[in-house]
């Protein structure tokens, strides 16, 4: 299969390589363009950010873009999911972005020959957000070796906190974990919040993912942002290098004080624009074959 599904078959000599040319793409020393290419964006969940950011890519690529209604398609009437990607690839696509609610949903697409790149699949993998995460973070400190990150928030049901985990370990990151008790799957050492504030060097805020939640959060909202939020007293004692990322969509005045998502250390909208060339950056490194999935 051709494509980006996750970064864990993916080795750091790799993502250094995807991450160095969406810096070109950014900085205009890369000007790529592929003429008469078509991609699809099938989305099977809301997303704004991933779905028009992949968009913005292709179309900076040359790429003519096809969009994709899931509540008015045959998905409604009992369409499986392999048979929408065939349609699409029977009707020529050149790649399809797919983000859908089932873990690991690519695993049944392995007759499909055309690229897939994951735009988010369940609480597992969103490889192009880690991707553009490892890209701000690179952006700011020239490097990942040592530097301290606590994820902070809804760890157990987020995709974005599984991916970057496991390849900022692998970069030579300590990676921390921050948040109430259960959304806490063990996945790295836990902090408190005002550890994890004079501590590390980036501070992730993650949404609390309430359509995921089979019961309601054992606290109220006003609670969970005194416990937890950013706020700006919290900002104040961070370290002076120190930033401030969120995947988005952000929940101000739940994880993050209103004042504070666009303060001067807040790299969230940095991580938007940065997605465009990361993203950029996958599609056409799988287009040109530099880019396999096994």
């Amino acid at each position: 299969m051709r494509g980006l599904f996750t970064l864990q078959t993916l080795s750091t000599q790799k993502i250094q390589e995807i991450i160095d040319l969406a810096l070109a793409f950014k900085g205009g020393k890369s000007s790529k363009k592929y003429p008469g290419k078509k991609m699809a964006t099938l989305f099977f969940e809301n997303s704004t950010r991933t779905q028009y950011s992949f968009q913005t890519a292709m179309i900076n690529l040359g790429i003519s873009v096809i969009g994709f209604n899931a509540s008015a398609s045959s998905v409604n009437k009992g369409e499986t999911l392999y048979d929408t990607v065939r349609t699409f690839e029977s009707l020529g696509m050149d790649g399809v972005v797919i983000r859908h609610s089932k873990d690991d949903y690519y695993k049944e697409l392995e007759n499909i020959k055309m690229p897939i790149f994951n735009g988010g699949d369940g609480a597992a993998n969103h490889p192009t957000q880690s991707l553009l995460d490892l890209m701000t973070i690179y952006e700011e400190y020239g490097h990942f070796a040592g530097l301290k990150v606590c994820m902070i928030g809804d760890i157990s049901h987020s995709r974005v906190a599984h991916g970057d985990l496991e390849i900022m370990k692998r970069l030579g990151m300590e990676v921390y974990i921050s948040g109430p008790s259960e959304f806490n799957d063990g996945c790295a050492p836990y902090l408190t919040m005002d550890e994890a504030i004079e501590k590390c060097d980036v501070i992730m805020l993650l949404r609390v993912q309430f359509e995921r939640h089979q019961e309601k959060m054992k606290m109220t909202v006003s609670e969970y942002h005194k416990l937890y939020g950013l706020t700006e007293e919290r900002v104040n004692k961070m370290k002076k290098n120190a930033i401030i990322m969120h995947p988005a969509p952000i929940n101000r005045g739940v994880e993050i004080a209103d004042s504070v998502a666009e303060c001067e250390k807040s790299r969230i909208y940095k991580q938007m624009t940065n997605g465009v060339f990361v993203r950029m950056a996958v599609i056409s490194m799988v287009l040109d074959g530099n880019l396999w999935f096994y």
